[in-house]
Formats: C-alpha cells, sequence, structure tokens
C-alpha cells in the first residue's frame, strides 16, 4: 500500500511533464520568428598569387562567392592561371546550386566554362563541399563535357593556428580523368597533383597575405603530353599571395 502511495507523485510528475512538453509556449501567432530566414552572401579570394620556380614564374587565382540562405544557396567559382606577363593558359568559371543536406556539407550541381585553353568547352558538374569539424575543408567534383569526357578533382585545405593572426595551411589538390583528351592535354587516370602549404597573416580576419612552397607533377599520359609540348613535368614553386573576403 505504501509503496502505491509512493508512485502516485511519480506518475503525476511525468504526466506534467508530458503535457508541458507540448503544450505551445503561450507567444501571439503573430509574433516574428526569432530567428527568421535570411539571405546572406560572401566572397573569399582564397588564392591569389604569384609564383617562381626555375621552370617558369606563373600566376594563379582561385576566387568563389555564394549567397542565399542556410539551405539553398547560389555559388560562383572561377580559377585560373597563366604565365606571368602573358595571357591565362586556363580560366574557368563555374555557376552551382548548393543544398545542404547536413550541418557541415552542401551537394552542388551546376554548369562550368572553360575559357582557356582551347577548344572552349562546357561541363555538368555534381559535386560535395563542407568541412570534417576541426579537420579540414573539402571541395570535390566530377565534370561532364559537352564532348562526353569526364574528369573529377578533389581540393583538401587545413588551417592550423599558429598564433592568433597566424595560420599555416598545407593545401592538396588532385585531378583526374576517365579518358585521355590529347588534345587538352590530359591522360586518363590520376593525371596530377599539386602539394602546397602557406603561411598567413591575417593583419584583419578579412585580409591575409602569405607565403608558401607548392609542388605540382604530372603522371601517365598526362606526363608524357607535358613532355611533348615541352613543358616540365615536375614545378616547385616559391609562393607570394594575399587571401581575403568580404
Amino acid at each position: 500500500m505504501q509503496s502505491r502511495n509512493l508512485l502516485v507523485p511519480v506518475v503525476a510528475l511525468l504526466a506534467a511533464t508530458r503535457a508541458w512538453s507540448y503544450e505551445p509556449a503561450g507567444t501571439p501567432a503573430d509574433w516574428p520568428n526569432p530567428i527568421p530566414d535570411k539571405l546572406y552572401g560572401m566572397v573569399l579570394s582564397d588564392r591569389l598569387e604569384a609564383r617562381y620556380a626555375d621552370e617558369v614564374d606563373t600566376y594563379v587565382w582561385d576566387v568563389q562567392g555564394w549567397y542565399g540562405g542556410d539551405y539553398n544557396r547560389l555559388w560562383v567559382k572561377a580559377e585560373g592561371e597563366g604565365e606571368q606577363g602573358a595571357s591565362p593558359e586556363s580560366a574557368e568559371l563555374q555557376l552551382l546550386f548548393s543544398r545542404r543536406f547536413s550541418a557541415f556539407w552542401d551537394w552542388q550541381v551546376g554548369v562550368r566554362h572553360d575559357f582557356e585553353p582551347e577548344p572552349e568547352r562546357s561541363h555538368l558538374v555534381v559535386g560535395l563541399q563542407g568541412v570534417v569539424p576541426y579537420e579540414f575543408e573539402w571541395d570535390s567534383a566530377l565534370f561532364v563535357s559537352d564532348e562526353g569526357d569526364v574528369t573529377a578533382r578533389i581540393e583538401a585545405e587545413y588551417d592550423l593556428r599558429v598564433t592568433q593572426r597566424m595560420v599555416l595551411q598545407p593545401r592538396l589538390e588532385i585531378n583526374a580523368a576517365a579518358s585521355d583528351v590529347p588534345e587538352l592535354g590530359l591522360g586518363s587516370g590520376l593525371n596530377s597533383t599539386e602539394l602546397g602549404i602557406r603561411l598567413r597573416y591575417e593583419f584583419k580576419r578579412e585580409i591575409a597575405p602569405y607565403i608558401g612552397v607548392s609542388w605540382e607533377k604530372s603522371y601517365g599520359d598526362t606526363a608524357d603530353f607535358s613532355q611533348q609540348e615541352g613543358e616540365p613535368v615536375s614545378v616547385t614553386s616559391f609562393v607570394v599571395g594575399i587571401r581575403a573576403w568580404f
């Protein structure tokens, strides 16, 4: 009998807790959402740099920006490179729609157009971009050109904060192709990698000049195509650049 009496307040407490969890907060229906859905934007110049090597001095740009909400965004990505004092040897522009499917990851789909090298080509793009928390940033994409050529690219970066203003960033880029594309100098399989490390100093969070080293290497048929054109298959460069965002 005593144990039964002890159960009465316990059951009453559980019932009250359940009722409280399902009752509305009591705020007026016309009150605004305290966390409204808004549109935001950002532009990031991740790499804007000059490279100096024994073989050839070059320049590189890698800029991307987005505009949208927490789940759906419109992305623009532009990158390219060339020999210093000359026109770009490669230049591409991507226009993508992204959909966030988890806290740190987005699916992306859209188009890419290569202005250089000739001939110009357009591609369908399917990508995955995000951040492994406390680890590295990831950007990968599969490209299908209007000629039916299939290529892929993976980029990964990691920010190691040495001090509050100084950041050491290792970076890896991998490029591959499903088949040979001789007119573009691409071979099937793994065709090139780039491994770099950059040390930047953030005068402001938005502006950070940097120095570093970059090592590029071609493989397989891609290396053969480079040799036929008189280009090196492996290049180590000293890098000077600036990273900025707003």
